[in-house]
């Protein structure tokens, strides 16, 4: 698929097939995932495959936007690590240049995917850690469900000219 198809046609996909996604293409996700820009090449990051059917299932107990993955053969909780790092403040672009990596390496294969918020939110921060045993120097920060869409990848437009401005502010 070219490039730039894949980044008009991603979207958040909620809906899935009851289709396995192959150790193979999570592992082709994660590597686009660690290919992210990171500040100092510090890589703040970890990530957590989970598979596991009741842990997948038990997500939504503790996160009102998460009933998808009850769908998914496995979601990746993207988490930071800022701990002991020259830069421990650029954690979070660090992560999100990561979880963009991972929508788009995951729609280029044909799967589809949706960002999850986490951080800030301390339930759902606090919920991560107490199902998936993270230590609190640990930051849980997305949570990316992973499957075959059962919904159409449709093309958007979301070009908007009137926010772009040259040398300075411009009033519109």
């Amino acid at each position: 698929m070219e490039f730039m198809d894949v980044i008009h046609t991603r979207r958040s996909i909620r809906k899935y097939l009851n289709k396995p996604v192959s150790s193979a293409m999570v592992e082709t996700i994660l590597k686009a995932a660690m290919a992210a820009p990171t500040a100092g090449n510090q890589q703040p990051w970890h990530f957590i495959v989970i598979t596991d059917r009741a842990r997948l299932d038990a997500i939504p107990d503790f996160h009102p936007y998460s009933k998808m993955v009850k769908q998914t053969p496995v979601a990746v909780l993207v988490c930071g690590d800022p701990e002991g790092k020259k830069w421990p403040t650029f954690w979070e672009q660090d992560a999100s240049a990561a979880t963009q990596n991972m929508l788009l390496a995951a729609r280029d294969l044909g799967l589809g995917t949706v960002w999850v918020g986490v951080y800030p939110d301390q339930n759902r921060m606090s919920g991560f850690r107490k199902l998936l045993n993270i230590p609190d120097s640990i930051i849980p920060f997305a949570l990316i469900p992973i499957g075959w869409p059962d919904e159409d990848f449709v093309a958007k437009d979301s070009f908007r000219p009137d926010l772009i401005h040259h040398e300075t502010w411009e009033a519109k």
